[in-house]
């Protein structure tokens, strides 16, 4: 098991997600940009091993505007060597990594701009995962997209666009998340007899959405879409329901006891868990320790 935080680490003083605005776009901006961003994230990993936080969600703004048509620059080439020192760093610590694209990546969409868009964002991020040279064990995480008034329509639309446009190095990536709105974990089950591709589970989406599956049967059910030797063990997201506020929406901090009984009713199952939780790596050394005593890592 590994455990890790996304994207942002607040306990050091840079950011692998510095961007500027559209209006401002330059090449030079650009390479500016990107050179701190790359820098910025080899702290967060060192950071990262030090801390025994070995699972971590690159951010989605590592090169602004990358799948956007303004940007004509070969960044890939020109930041290829710093790529593929930071995946030599990734493999070396034995670091489990994922991309999770923003919300406007929706591969069901009936607007074929928006599935254009959606497919050109998956390619740049599964285009930085490949720089670092990672296998296929680093994913792409998406959901399933809206439901159209049609769930199932909406799933055969993904499965089509999936099955004719993707190409074949996102689709070996790519991975499914159940949400806390439409696609249930027996939702996305479907998507993965319709493609292949393995779910992404989602404790907190779960109790949102489900079809009263209990907890530890349904991270076995999510497992199951998973093949070891293409895609790992399981991926999950885990975080606990902020009180008071809208369902669905993350806690601020994580509850030591909570996170243990969910340990302890997953015994015996192998998973790498991303922390879903607002204060970050705070809450994710809490965790790490929560773990260790339980003797799950």
């Amino acid at each position: 098991m590994k455990i890790g935080y996304p994207c942002i680490n607040q306990s050091l003083d840079c950011t692998s997600s510095r961007t500027f605005r559209l209006a401002s776009y330059s090449e030079e901006r650009l390479i500016e940009t990107v050179a701190l961003n790359l820098a910025c994230l080899q702290r967060i990993l060192e950071y990262n091993v030090q801390n025994g936080l070995l699972f971590f969600r690159l951010t989605s703004d590592l090169v602004p505007f990358a799948s956007h048509e303004i940007n004509q620059y070969n960044w890939q080439e020109h930041f290829k060597s710093e790529f593929q020192q930071l995946g030599n760093y990734i493999k070396e610590h034995n670091l489990r990594i994922s991309m999770h694209p923003d919300q406007f990546v929706v591969l069901n969409s009936p607007n074929p701009q928006t599935v254009k868009n959606s497919i050109a964002e998956l390619v740049y991020q599964g285009t930085v995962l490949d720089l670092m040279e990672l296998d296929t064990t680093a994913k792409l995480q998406i959901h399933g997209g809206g439901g159209y008034g049609d769930k199932g329509s909406a799933l055969a639309r993904f499965a089509e666009v999936y099955h004719t446009q993707l190409p074949d190095a996102v689709k070996a990536r790519l991975c499914v998340e159940n949400d806390d709105r439409t696609y249930s974990l027996l939702d996305c089950l479907h998507l993965h007899e319709l493609t292949g591709i393995p779910i992404i589970f989602d404790n907190l989406h779960h109790e949102c959405v489900n079809n009263g599956e209990p907890m530890r049967e349904a991270v076995e059910m999510a497992a199951s879409t998973w093949k070891p030797d293409r895609d790992g063990i399981l991926m999950m997201d885990y975080s606990a329901q902020a009180p008071a506020e809208r369902k669905g929406k993350h806690v601020q901090s994580i509850s030591e006891q909570l996170f243990h009984d969910f340990l302890a009713e997953t015994e015996g199952l192998d998973m790498d868990i991303m922390l879903e939780i607002k204060d970050k790596e705070t809450s994710a050394l809490k965790a790490v320790e929560v773990a260790r005593a339980l003797g799950r890592l």
